[in-house]
């Protein structure tokens, strides 16, 4: 997923929020219903946003 995050670091939940929205629309031009995505990830806003704090493949805490 990092290969896909902007080149920048954020706790701007607004920026976050974004990014979700694009990827949620992303998601569905592909096939793939919220439903779908909800079954994998309880927040996908909780997954993108430990994922830009996380780019080099670390755990998160």
């Amino acid at each position: 997923m990092a290969e896909h995050l902007p080149n920048a670091m954020t706790d701007d939940p607004v920026a976050v929020s974004d990014l979700t929205d694009e990827m949620m629309k992303s998601a569905e031009r592909e096939g793939i219903g919220a439903d779908e995505i909800n079954e994998e990830a309880t927040s996908v806003f909780e997954v993108i946003f430990e994922a830009m704090h996380h780019r080099e493949g670390s755990l998160a805490e």
